[in-house]
């Protein structure tokens, strides 16, 4: 692959990445995830990139978290409970995706 071509290839998936991540940021927002959480300090609950760090090496984290989302829970955290919310599995899913890919 010439020089031009990979670097149009690789612009293109760099702005695909980040219009996905917008997109992702955007559901948060709707389903106001970012009432208690925000992308890098704690809130009511903690920062999205501290559940990234947390959750970084543990294969089972994306299906527990997404459950989560939908559920809610408490006990991981500290005291303050996070209340169930109001989204499909498909976007619980698309949510932690998200968040666990913040650094």
């Amino acid at each position: 692959m010439n020089a031009t071509l990979r670097t149009v290839v690789l612009t293109v998936a760099a702005l695909a990445a980040n219009t996905a991540a917008q997109a992702d940021q955007a559901l948060a927002q709707k389903k106001a995830c970012l009432t208690c959480h925000t992308v890098d300090k704690k809130v009511v609950g903690p920062s999205f990139k501290e559940v990234a760090a947390k959750y970084a090496k543990d294969s089972k984290a994306a299906a527990m978290l997404a459950d989560k989302i939908i559920k809610g829970g408490s006990g991981n955290w500290g005291n303050a409970p996070m209340p169930p919310n109001s989204v499909t599995p498909e976007e619980s899913k698309k949510l932690v995706a998200w968040i666990l890919s913040l650094k």
